[in-house]
């Protein structure tokens, strides 16, 4: 199912795969019949409510939750006390979803109450007495790193870091190749500039939410919005000290997650109040607990040095990343550092990264972590070098294109990718001629992502009247179930509307991992296509049975089993719905199964191009246009597609003109809120064109690439060297707000 299936794939006619029929949820959702996890509900349920800290960084002395636990109609209360020491893995995830020896930052959980009602929930919070010492704090990546800097963990740090750091420098990184200093000396031009950019959240439109039930026996149901309903049963199950089969957990619908619903925040706790309480509890975050407590992206702090001769060849590629991962170990530095340099074929190159914590929450993953910072600024410096040699900026980038047999930046050989492709086609795009106006600016930026495979499993049962259940253990975030049903469909030979695939619960299939990497359309397709190759050969199986000749005289074509040529005998074709007929006579069910830790996911990028339109004063940035080039490897629904195409633009410009954690000198949030944390709306933005490639993967039997991720890897870059142009002046700070872009002309200006 890998390389020797590259060729079948690139001339394979396809009659389902690569249609645009219509969404399977389309209908639930429009007429609110969807369950959200919010629309949770069970007899006899309990408010849940979290107490939150109000200062970024103190001691707790102190809890004394008795007068809560008096009040009338409250039926548990619960402190890091009441959990039991966790192992080593989840020790961290139990810490911030409720605080032990410290509140680490503003909105920390520190205790919660489960009640008869939200208004008795909010009353018993007010009761509970905390007493704090407050700590000094850091929330800057830059100062945090610096000795003498607030410490948020004594000896954290790990062997990798050199001295002269502050404690909350937690890990150093390394990639590259060749000789640094050795290829600068060789390049005619040296460009060398610091980048920043802002925390940002991934704007999910549904808040966090849960409904936990635990019995006396010790037997567990949770519902909960997630990207991953295997990844919460795993976690919560060690952080209560569970075994796994005790605890079911059930996806819902999800409104939104984008990688912000990749970890657990109120379901362990729901857990225990349920334990505690004997009943049914729901817990629904409010958006500001959704922008104080969940995890945004890190902010950062980089440093490139790039060196390019006259004729556009990049000598040699340097960048140091400095990223702040909130209160915890983990920055996305590992692979923020290893996608910087990854489009280009590069003799030199090196990155060094720096995951650093602070007095801020967690970062959870947030749409190809921590590879739009790292482009942003190897991004910006390309774009300025070739402008200030004289070279289009995109033929700069073909030049030093990364293309099958490269030796990546980050280590491995290349396969067959599109980097090179996404380039020409840009440049070829009416886009990348069309005029300009004054004070507008053309800018174009390349991204990377890797993509991931794992675990998954997948069951696909014939039903007796000849349609197909398709089940999977992957929530359904970019219109998996449509995908599913569409290679199920293409692999048995039936119309996509005998097909439905749902999203079962944890008790249901083997461990799947999470809805992230960009891992669902490649490795649960990859995992439907053999389990429909599996019930085939099952109803070839059939069929030759009822026509008494040989299994392997049995061929499978336009779902339909036919004997395989003129010496296995006259036999009309049966179809699946006719041997699905009479599966009860021929030995039963039929199904297919596929339990796989998927590997070959391929690398996928993406170049686009934006067009910006200074105000030169105020400062204010209009986007005018805005191009997505793309290689989907195979695009299974090209509706589904183009939107995450241009989903993933829309939330990188808002990352690079508007959206910013904002911290004042007290270490609390100060726009905990939509009104204040400016997401883009749709007078924001044009019409976003867009242009599937399809270089197929040859690590999937369709050719499949995710395309979920490497679409906002791009627009950071892309629009921050659109408005430079514009404004004729280096941009190196996100988000580039008014103020800024006022300030910088200003300057320019003299």
């Amino acid at each position: 199912m890998a390389l020797d299936k590259q060729a079948e794939t690139a001339k394979r006619q396809f009659k389902v795969v690569g249609t645009r029929p219509n969404r399977p949820d389309g209908i639930d959702k429009v007429t609110g019949r969807a369950r959200f996890g919010a629309d949770a509900v069970a007899p006899g349920m309990l408010t849940g409510r979290v107490l939150r800290s109000p200062h970024a960084h103190a001691r707790i002395v102190k809890i004394d939750a008795s007068r809560a636990a008096a009040l009338s109609g409250v039926k548990a209360v619960v402190t890091r006390a009441d959990f039991p020491e966790p192992p080593a893995h989840v020790a961290d995830v139990l810490d911030n979803c409720m605080a032990g020896a410290k509140a680490l930052y503003d909105g920390h959980a520190v205790a919660a109450v489960a009640a008869v009602s939200p208004a008795v929930a909010r009353r018993a919070l007010k009761l509970i007495e905390v007493e704090y010492e407050v700590l000094a704090h850091v929330t800057d990546v830059d100062e945090a790193m610096q000795p003498g800097a607030p410490v948020l963990h004594e000896g954290r740090t790990d062997e990798t870091v050199p001295e002269g750091f502050s404690g909350n420098v937690i890990s150093r990184c390394e990639f590259g190749h060749g000789d640094i200093e050795a290829g600068l000396a060789k390049a005619d031009r040296v460009v060398e500039r610091s980048f920043r950019t802002a925390a940002t959240h991934q704007g999910y439109i549904e808040p966090h939410a849960c409904l936990a039930q635990m019995g006396p026996d010790g037997q567990a149901d949770l519902w909960c919005c997630t990207q991953g309903h295997y990844m919460v049963r795993n976690t919560c199950a060690a952080i209560l000290g569970m075994e796994v089969g005790q605890l079911r957990v059930t996806a819902s619908e999800i409104g939104g997650g984008f990688g912000g619903k990749t970890t657990v925040f109120l379901e362990p706790v729901a857990l225990m109040l349920s334990k505690k309480a004997g009943r049914p509890v729901k817990m629904v975050m409010s958006r500001e607990e959704v922008l104080r407590a969940s995890g945004p992206t890190a902010s950062t702090s980089i440093d490139v040095r790039i060196g390019m001769t006259k004729d556009g060849r990049i000598t040699a590629g340097d960048a140091v990343l400095r990223y702040q991962g909130g209160a915890y170990p983990g920055s996305p530095v590992g692979m923020g550092s290893m996608s910087a340099f990854a489009p280009y074929d590069l003799e030199n190159v090196r990155t060094v990264g720096f995951d650093v914590v602070s007095n801020r929450p967690k970062q959870a993953a947030y749409r190809a972590p921590g590879a739009p910072m790292a482009a942003f600024a190897v991004e910006s410096v390309i774009d300025e070098l070739a402008k200030s040699l004289g070279l289009d900026p995109l033929d700069v980038r073909i030049r030093n294109a990364a293309v099958e047999g490269t030796k990546s930046s980050y280590g491995p050989t290349y396969p067959a990718i599109g980097a090179k492709a996404t380039f020409e086609a840009a440049k070829a795009h009416p886009h990348w001629s069309a005029p300009l106006g004054e004070n507008q600016g053309r800018g174009v930026a390349c991204g990377f992502w890797f993509n991931f495979g794992g675990d998954t499993c997948v069951t696909l049962n014939v039903n007796l009247d000849g349609t197909v259940s398709v089940s999977e253990g992957n929530p359904d975030i970019g219109g998996s179930r449509a995908s599913m049903s569409m290679m199920a469909a293409e692999e048995l030979g039936i119309p996509y509307e005998q097909v439905r695939t749902i999203i079962a619960d944890t008790g249901s299939l083997g461990q799947n991992e999470v809805t992230d990497g960009s891992r669902v359309t490649f490795a649960v397709g990859l995992a439907t296509i053999e389990a429909a190759r599996q019930a085939i050969r099952v109803m070839c199986a059939r069929a030759a049975k009822i026509w008494g000749i040989d299994e392997d005289a049995v061929v499978w074509e336009d779902g339909a089993a036919k004997p395989a040529g003129p010496n296995a005998g006259q036999f009309p074709p049966m179809s699946l719905a006719e041997i699905a007929a009479v599966a009860s006579n021929t030995g039963g069910p039929i199904a297919g199964h596929c339990e796989v830790n998927a590997e070959g996911a391929g690398v996928s990028f993406a170049t686009h191009i934006v067009d910006t339109e200074v105000d030169p004063e105020t400062g204010a940035v209009k986007i005018l246009r805005y191009t997505v080039i793309q290689d989907a490897g195979k695009a299974v629904h090209p509706d589904y597609v183009e939107g995450q195409f241009q989903g993933g633009a829309v939330q990188g410009i808002g990352w690079a003109l508007n959206e910013e954690y904002i911290y004042g000198e007290d270490g609390r949030l100060q726009n905990p809120g939509f009104l204040d944390y400016r997401v883009p709306v749709a007078s924001d933005l044009p019409m976003i064109d867009t242009v599937i490639l399809e270089i197929p993967n040859p690590g999937h039997p369709y050719g499949v690439r995710g395309v979920g991720e490497t679409s906002i890897v791009p627009p950071l870059a892309a629009v921050a060297n659109a408005v430079s142009a514009a404004a004729g002046v280096r941009l190196t700070d996100l988000p580039m707000s008014p103020p800024k872009v006022q300030a910088a002309i200003q300057a320019a200006r003299g």
